[in-house]
C-alpha cells in the first residue's frame, strides 16, 4: 500500500511541475513586438529593423506580428529613455549601437546599458572615408589638399560627438590637417551633400554610401579597420567592398568598429530573454540577413551571454577613452 501511494505522490508531483516547466520553455510574445530604433528613417538602423522584420516574417520565426517604431528624436536619446522606462516589457527590443555608450558620455543624460538586458550582438559595422569622384584619389593626396587648403574641409557626418564626428577628429591628431566638422541628421543626407559638393568629404558606413558609389559619383578613399572588408562580389563596374584598402594600409592609422546589438528593457525574465536570443540567432541564419550582410557590407557575428556581456564592457571602455581623449565628455 505504501508502494501505491508513494507512486501516487511522484506522478502527482509530475502533473503539477510539468505544466510550469512547459510554460516556461515555451514563453513567446502574444501581441506585436516593437523593434526600437534610435534614429531617423531610411539610416542603417533603420534598414536593419526592417531587414529582422522581414526575416521574422517570411520565415515564420514568431507567432506574433513585428513593428518597426522610429525614435530618433534628440538625438536618439528618445530611444534610449523610452527603452529605460519600459521595465519588464519584453514586447520591445531595440537595435541598438554605439550610441548606447557615445550619447550618455556627451549628453550626460540618465542612461547606461547596463539598465536593459543584453539579448546577442548581430553585426559590426566599419566605417569608410569617401570623397567626391571628383576630389583626390588617394588618402595621402586627401590628406596633403587638406594640409594645403586656406580653410579647413568640410567633412560631413552622421549626428555630432558621435562615431563619425570622433573618427574626424582623430584624423585631424593623426596629419595635422584641419577639418570642419559638419552634423547631418542620417548618413543618407550626408552622402547627398557630398555628392553636391557641399562638403569635400565624409565618413559614413558602406551602406549609406552605396548607391552614390555605385553611380560613380563618389569614391570610397579607406576602411577605418585593422582588415579590408570581405565582400569580393563588384559593386561598381570596377570595384568590389574588398578593394577599398584599409586607412592604415594608406598610412591612416585610425581603427574603429561599431556594435549592432539587441537589448530588451530590463526587469524582464530569464525565459524572456531566452526566446530572443533563440529568436535572433536564427535570425542571423536566415537569407533576409545574408543577403542583407553582404549589401551593407556589414560583418557577421553572433555573441550571447557571458560573451556579449565581456564585449560590451570592453566595447564601452574603447568608447569612453576615445570620447575623453576627443574632448566630448560632457563637464
Amino acid at each position: 500500500m505504501s508502494k501505491l501511494i508513494r507512486a501516487t505522490a511522484a506522478l502527482a508531483a509530475v502533473l503539477v511541475s510539468a505544466p510550469i516547466m512547459s510554460a516556461s520553455a515555451a514563453w513567446e510574445p502574444t501581441k506585436p513586438v516593437e523593434i526600437v530604433v534610435a534614429a531617423g528613417a531610411g539610416g542603417a538602423s533603420d534598414q536593419m529593423a526592417r531587414m529582422m522584420q522581414a526575416a521574422i516574417q517570411k520565415n515564420n520565426l514568431m507567432k506574433a506580428p513585428v513593428i518597426v517604431s522610429l525614435k530618433g528624436g534628440a538625438s536618439g536619446a528618445e530611444a534610449l529613455i523610452y527603452m529605460k522606462s519600459s521595465d519588464g516589457d519584453a514586447n520591445k527590443v531595440m537595435v541598438a549601437y554605439s550610441l548606447i555608450y557615445m550619447l550618455p558620455l556627451s549628453a550626460k543624460i540618465p542612461f547606461n546599458w547596463r539598465d536593459l538586458t543584453p539579448v546577442a550582438v548581430v553585426a559590426m559595422d566599419q566605417f569608410v572615408l569617401w570623397d567626391n569622384a571628383a576630389g583626390p584619389k588617394t588618402v595621402k593626396e586627401f590628406i596633403d589638399a587638406a594640409k594645403a587648403a586656406p580653410a579647413p574641409f568640410k567633412m560631413g557626418g552622421t549626428g555630432s560627438k558621435r562615431e563619425d564626428h570622433v573618427l574626424t577628429v582623430f584624423m585631424e591628431k593623426k596629419t595635422g590637417a584641419k577639418f570642419s566638422y559638419l552634423p547631418y541628421k542620417s548618413g543618407g543626407e550626408a552622402a547627398t551633400q557630398l555628392v553636391g559638393n557641399h562638403t569635400e568629404a565624409n565618413i559614413n558606413n558602406p551602406s549609406d554610401n552605396l548607391e552614390v558609389w555605385r553611380a560613380g559619383q563618389v569614391r570610397a578613399l579607406c576602411v577605418f579597420d585593422k582588415e579590408r572588408i570581405s565582400y569580393t562580389t563588384k559593386v561598381t563596374e570596377t570595384q568590389s567592398w574588398n578593394d577599398i584598402p584599409t586607412c592604415k594600409e594608406e598610412g591612416l592609422d585610425v581603427q574603429y568598429l561599431m556594435l549592432r546589438a539587441m537589448f530588451l528593457p530590463g526587469k524582464v525574465t530569464a525565459e524572456q530573454q531566452a526566446f530572443y536570443v533563440d529568436l535572433f540567432e536564427k535570425v542571423t541564419k536566415t537569407a533576409e540577413y545574408k543577403d542583407y550582410m553582404e549589401k551593407q557590407a556589414l560583418k557577421p557575428i553572433f555573441l550571447k551571454g557571458d560573451a556579449m556581456l565581456k564585449f560590451l564592457e570592453e566595447d564601452d571602455a574603447i568608447n569612453k577613452a576615445l570620447m575623453t581623449e576627443a574632448g566630448f565628455v560632457a563637464k
